[in-house]
């Protein structure tokens, strides 16, 4: 009995979330059987399971993920390596910080929405565009994120590491990187979210492939059903990649420094 008490308290999370999300889909099919939920405007669990089959038998929706799935893949690993570059110069040397700034708050207060179409005048409709939209999404948080971690290093450390004649390239190997990498993960979690929303924004603007053209042309065709296995989708991959980052997250969250 105890041990079925401690599986129960070691996955009560999963449990319980399943079972709502299992009660919620029995009652949106119940009322779909009942026909008190017109297909124009909506659609049912089994309606969009059985479009989402369809999809990926008879037409295109594999080629639809790999075309979403490079795009946000390449456009995230691009921003993490150059939020991460950039955040840890920014949050290391005063001057560069100064220099920054202004700039930085500029484009990170600006919605990256309304820049999609002088994104698109500058690159086209090829994926090239997708992919710097999900760049600018991801951006920014990591950026942000890193600039807190090298700015929180604990300074005893520094001051001891300094008292032993370590140079700064030493410091900045051994504590600033280190030491960073738990507002890293902070910023790659929120980067994930923002580039799957980037990745949607890119191809509603532009483009004849990906899910969030499907989700457009199931729109403008009143096929909510199409629509709703596009939603489905983004919102378990954003749901999949959010639990394994929390994960990596939560494995070095021992590192962040103390107050």
């Amino acid at each position: 009995m105890a041990r079925k008490q401690s599986l129960y308290s070691k996955y009560e999370g999963l449990i319980l979330g399943g079972i709502s999300v299992a009660v919620v889909i029995g009652i949106w099919q119940y009322a779909w059987n009942k026909e008190w939920i017109s297909p124009l405007f909506f659609s049912g669990p089994s309606a969009i399971a059985s479009q989402f089959w369809y999809l990926l038998t008879e037409e295109n929706l594999v080629n639809d993920l790999k075309f979403s799935g490079q795009n946000f893949a390449v456009g995230l690993s691009i921003a993490i390596v150059f939020g991460v570059i950039l955040g840890v110069i920014v949050g290391w040397y005063r001057r560069a910080r100064m220099v920054m700034d202004p700039f930085l708050n500029a484009l990170y207060a600006t919605p990256r929405i309304a820049m999609v179409p002088l994104i698109i005048i500058w690159f086209g409709i090829d994926a090239q565009a997708k992919i710097f939209i999900v760049f600018m999404s991801a951006f920014f948080p990591i950026l942000v994120n890193t600039v807190s971690g090298v700015r929180n290093l604990d300074p005893d450390l520094l001051r001891a590491a300094r008292a032993f004649c370590a140079t700064d390239w030493q410091i900045f190997k051994t504590l600033a990187v280190p030491g960073s990498v738990p507002f890293i993960l902070t910023g790659i979690r929120q980067g994930v979210a923002l580039g799957l929303i980037g990745v949607v924004v890119g191809e509603m603007f532009g483009g004849s492939e990906g899910v969030g053209y499907k989700i457009v042309f199931g729109g403008q065709v009143f096929q909510t059903d199409t629509m709703f296995v596009g939603v489905i989708i983004i919102a378990l991959s954003g749901m999949i990649l959010t639990f394994l980052t929390e994960r990596l997250e939560r494995r070095f969250s021992r590192w962040r420094p103390e107050r």
